[in-house]
């Protein structure tokens, strides 16, 4: 669900920035969306924990979000950390939209989202796998459209980012056919 139906960036429009930033080479934007798929990932998990086991039994909760973004911060700058050892002709092709992912509220939004709905510890890895899954097929999807874009003869008006935003609209409308493969609630 979280991958079609429910997809972060075209449905709920969470991690514009990244997927707008990100998305001119198909490479930079596999690299992002392994990256994000490794913080969801970990931070799903490690939020979902400290939830369960830490604010809700001290009752606590309401210090939810700043624990959540210290947990999201952490685990960036650990994946940043070993892209730039492992990989650093990623490091430097993803540049500041690395360390940008601690602010990217589609892992935040998934983290809260994990907890408003009540997963148990596998729903919650689930959820995180599709929604890195969508987060990475819009993000593949709309770089392809984007290196695409840069060989076609497109009017001068539409140049630059106004033909990516109506890209954009596009495939988020294209997104939208996926919700009748869900039952009506």
């Amino acid at each position: 669900m979280a991958m079609l139906t429910d997809n972060f960036v075209l449905s709920k429009f969470l991690g514009i920035c990244p997927f707008l930033g990100v998305s001119k080479k198909t490479s930079t934007a596999m690299g992002m969306s392994m990256a994000v798929l490794f913080v969801m990932l970990v931070a799903s998990l490690m939020t979902f924990s400290l939830n369960k086991y830490v604010l809700v039994p001290y009752d606590v909760s309401y210090l939810q979000t700043i624990v959540f973004i210290l947990v999201i911060a952490s685990t960036v700058q650990l994946t940043e950390m070993a892209i730039q050892k492992l990989s650093p002709a990623l490091y430097d092709a993803l540049g500041i939209f690395l360390p940008l992912i601690t602010t990217n509220c589609a892992v935040l939004g998934l983290a809260v989202l994990n907890i408003d709905k009540g997963y148990n510890l596998i729903e919650v890895m689930f959820h995180a796998l599709g929604a890195a899954g969508g987060f990475a097929l819009a993000l593949l999807l709309f770089s392809g459209l984007r290196e695409k874009m840069e060989t076609s003869n497109i009017p001068d008006a539409f140049k630059g980012a106004a033909i990516a935003f109506i890209t954009a609209g596009i495939l988020s409308l294209a997104f939208m056919g996926f919700s009748g493969l869900t039952p009506a609630s």
